[in-house]
């Protein structure tokens, strides 16, 4: 062996801490070594798959010594869906380490300082806790080393989740610990029905096959939403299909299928067809009832999302005078949890069905406070959209991983309101942007919240306020 290759190989190399994104730090000489698949106290013999002068990253060769702090993973598909990777973790431990990354993001990407840091909101159920899954059709199944070894073949018709970091390779899923049912019953049936009825499991390269895609949504008011997503225009194949599903669950509140033709998988620009019963089904969060149709974004934990936006109406603070802005607003769901606390709210989004159902959903609630907007954040509010509509005494953003535009940022410390509320999925790109509006805020108070037990992923929420001696 060379020894360049040799130097690839780190044995009993000891993990100390937690460091972020699932990873973790063992130190080598005088390299810091970013480890994934292990936890502190763990000994491994590591794997690097980038070496830099003064850092490396690396995977789990194998494990010299389990740390004290390891249980056993709850599922089947541990170690190779690239979904719930923390469940050797107890969720005490998974919860203080996500409150850590927090912390560490906010104070060495963003600078700045946070005068309180609220403990972060676990959550009470670790499983069964999302009322959304996708699920992919694939003709080419992941396998693994010992599969390999073994001769099998990648030719098999699979239904479940994309193997991590190859685009084309599905892992066959059997139960998933991560819905409730009727999720892994409607599920297998539907694999179990195309392969008996030898219907095609779409080919990612050729872009090839006839069932594509297949998401479930179940509400906590027990309503069920599926939609099959079809790589070809077959339609008595695609009618037997769905006439088979709803035969068999009759549970399925909203039925819908989507013809999708396209080189990649979004159907947002797409039309949905409604098989059987409403276009929609409705979530409920405390008083508040939610239309979410198959293009809506929601949030994935119900429970938590009550937490999450029990923290933003706090940090809010509203008497019922104020004007509030809700950017990124998808269905509404913030602005209208928050509605009552308000003298009017501002919603504005950018996938118009969203906004159909936002607009929809003020009015299940009987609200006549609530207006909602569709368009680009960036280019809808404009100097103009807030001399229309009013002042803002709060602003609430809550925008996508890749956090917020530059020129959202500039206008926000251009129209100077009172406060800010900034809920973040992402605490690194969040961290990015308290840096820029550290500029005319002070940040006064820090809470995460815990949407996706078992996995690294936490969502924070920051209360900003305009600096008093601005204009001193």
């Amino acid at each position: 062996m060379s020894k360049k290759r040799k130097n690839r190989v780190i044995e009993n190399l000891q993990i100390e801490h937690y460091a972020a994104e699932g990873k973790c730090i063992g130190r080598h000489e005088d390299k810091v070594i970013f480890v994934e698949g292990v936890v502190p106290g763990d000994i491994a013999t590591v794997y690097l798959t980038k070496s830099k002068k003064d850092w490396a990253e690396g995977g789990v060769q194998f494990l010299t010594k389990k740390s004290e702090n390891r249980i056993e993973p709850f599922c089947s598909h541990f170690g190779i869906c690239g979904g719930c990777k923390w469940q050797m973790l107890p969720y005490a431990l998974q919860l203080q380490y996500k409150e850590q990354q927090v912390k560490d993001q906010l104070r060495r990407i963003g600078r700045v300082e946070i005068a309180e840091y609220l403990p972060a909101k676990g959550c009470e159920k670790t499983t069964g806790y999302r009322n959304k899954l996708e699920f992919t059709f694939s003709n080419k199944q992941y396998l693994s080393s010992a599969d390999l070894n073994a001769g099998l073949s990648f030719d098999k018709n699979v239904l479940g989740f994309h193997a991590p970091r190859l685009f084309d390779k599905v892992i066959d899923i059997e139960t998933c610990h991560l819905q409730p049912a009727p999720s892994n019953e409607i599920k297998n049936f539907v694999r179990e029905l195309s392969a008996r009825h030898n219907f095609t499991f779409y080919d990612i390269r050729q872009h090839t096959g006839l069932l594509r895609n297949l998401m479930i949504r179940v509400s906590s008011t027990g309503e069920v939403l599926v939609n099959v997503v079809f790589g070809e225009e077959e339609g008595e194949a695609v009618q037997f299909v769905m006439n088979s599903i709803h035969a068999a669950f009759p549970q399925i509140t909203s039925l819908n299928y989507t013809i999708n033709l396209k080189m990649n998988d979004t159907v947002y620009d797409l039309d949905i067809q409604l098989f059987a019963g409403k276009p929609f089904v409705v979530e409920k969060l405390r008083d508040f009832k939610f239309r979410i149709s198959p293009k809506s974004f929601f949030q994935t934990n119900p429970s938590q999302a009550v937490n999450l936006y029990d923290i933003a109406r706090e940090f809010a603070n509203c008497n019922g005078t104020e004007i509030l802005y809700d950017l990124y607003c998808g269905t509404g769901s913030i602005g209208i949890y928050l509605s009552k606390d308000v003298r009017k709210i501002i919603g504005v989004e950018t996938v118009d069905d969203a906004v159909t159902d936002a607009r929809l959903n003020a009015e299940m609630n009987e609200l006549n406070n609530v207006q909602f907007f569709t368009g680009d954040v960036i280019k809808i509010c404009n100097s103009t959209f807030f001399e229309t509509h009013g002042h803002p005494d709060v602003v609430v953003i809550d925008p996508p991983r890749a956090g917020c535009h530059q020129t959202l940022i500039d206008k926000l410390l251009e129209i100077e309101s009172p406060k800010i509320v900034y809920v973040s999925c992402n605490p690194a790109t969040q961290a990015r942007d308290l840096q820029w509006l550290s500029a005319k805020y002070e940040m006064v108070r820090s809470q995460a919240v815990d949407m996706f037990p078992h996995t690294h992923h936490i969502e924070n929420v920051v209360l900003m306020h305009l600096k008093k001696d601005l204009h001193v």
